[in-house]
């Protein structure tokens, strides 16, 4: 995810070389598009979600919502474009109890009250909106790795989704995660708000493969799962699931890593493109809005692809997601109206 105070570096050779790791020791990887699971592979007949997709357009577009003042344009909640069908405010913050959560407004943001900031989301709302709250950020440093952590995550989660009336969770933690201990929680979650809208801003070396923890979450939740939208920035070069290599910031990055989680095991209706909604919003990868509607149409249609074409359409396909509807705003709201008119005609 793009930074609070700074842009991330790009630290693509350490994770190309993490990438090249998961390949040698037999991550998804298919001989060639052809090679993959195909019409007859694992999400070939799955049904959608069950619970959150209720909430979620069919196609959606998600943004982040800066809960900070790093640069890009402030605003309130009810500032957030239209386009943006989840939002998610970034971020919660850990406490002094492990795994337990908070959130606390930045007065930056220039909200008299809490409950002006509880009004904005009431508001999103009544326009069909939902509004998650996203746990971590490059800089979070949330750990839940047993299960009276996995107890305090979900008892924290549910207590300010009844406070402030979030819709659910967006699961943002780029330092480490545990599939155990994470889907625990999250069950746990979802057992108290059965309409939980959960979603996941993973890594993109943490989608590489079914055996990635991050990967094991969501296929562990994929019954109430809404979307998983990995940031396919900051990455530098990895492989497709074809087992070539793509570099960041190219519609055949966007499409072939993607091809890997919808040819892994997740429902198309589970998968987003996460993209930097302009070039100052992180260290590298930036595509513009242009290459971003070829990939949707690549992934839902076969066409506009580039060097990579899946063996299968999928037209199930979620969406997209910015960091941050804040550099979006900077931007001139170029991701909200090209992108976010072209998710909202995807057939």
């Amino acid at each position: 995810m793009g930074t609070r105070k700074r842009t991330r570096i790009d630290r693509g050779r350490l994770l190309a070389g993490l990438a090249a790791a998961v390949l040698a020791s037999g991550g998804l990887v298919a001989a060639g598009p052809a090679g993959t699971a195909g019409a007859t592979g694992p999400s070939a007949q799955r049904p959608a979600p069950a619970a959150g997709a209720a909430a979620v357009p069919k196609h959606a577009l998600t943004g982040y919502w800066q809960n900070f003042n790093n640069g890009a344009t402030v605003q309130k909640l009810k500032d957030v474009d239209d386009a943006y069908d989840i939002i998610a405010v970034a971020f919660a913050e850990a406490t002094g109890q492990p795994g337990a959560v908070t959130f606390t407004l930045d007065p930056a943001l220039g909200y008299g009250s809490a409950a002006d900031f509880k009004a904005d989301i009431k508001a999103k709302q009544a326009a069909g909106k939902s509004v998650v709250l996203s746990v971590g950020g490059e800089k979070g440093s949330v750990a839940v790795g047993d299960d009276a952590s996995a107890r305090n995550f979900a008892d924290s989660i549910n207590g300010l989704m009844d406070e402030y009336g979030f819709n659910g969770v967006d699961i943002d933690l780029e330092n480490g995660l545990n599939s155990t201990y994470m889907t625990q929680a999250l069950k746990a979650v979802h057992a108290k708000h059965p309409d939980v809208v959960v979603t996941m801003a993973p890594q993109t070396i943490d989608m590489l493969s079914p055996q990635n923890e991050y990967f094991k979450t969501a296929l562990a939740i994929k019954d109430f799962l809404t979307v998983v939208n990995t940031q396919f920035y900051n990455s530098g070069s990895m492989n497709g699931c074809d087992g070539k290599v793509y570099a960041q910031g190219s519609v055949d990055f966007l499409t072939a890593l993607a091809c890997t989680q919808l040819e892994g095991g997740l429902d198309p209706s589970q998968v987003g493109l996460g993209v930097p909604a302009s070039p100052r919003a992180a260290g590298g990868g930036y595509v513009s809005p242009s290459v971003v509607n070829a990939a949707l149409d690549c992934l839902t249609a076969g066409t506009n692809c580039g060097s990579f074409k899946p063996s299968r359409t999928y037209p199930g396909l979620r969406g997209a997601m910015a960091w941050s509807t804040n550099w979006d705003a900077a931007n001139g709201g170029a991701f909200a109206s090209q992108v976010g008119g072209h998710v909202h005609q995807l057939p």
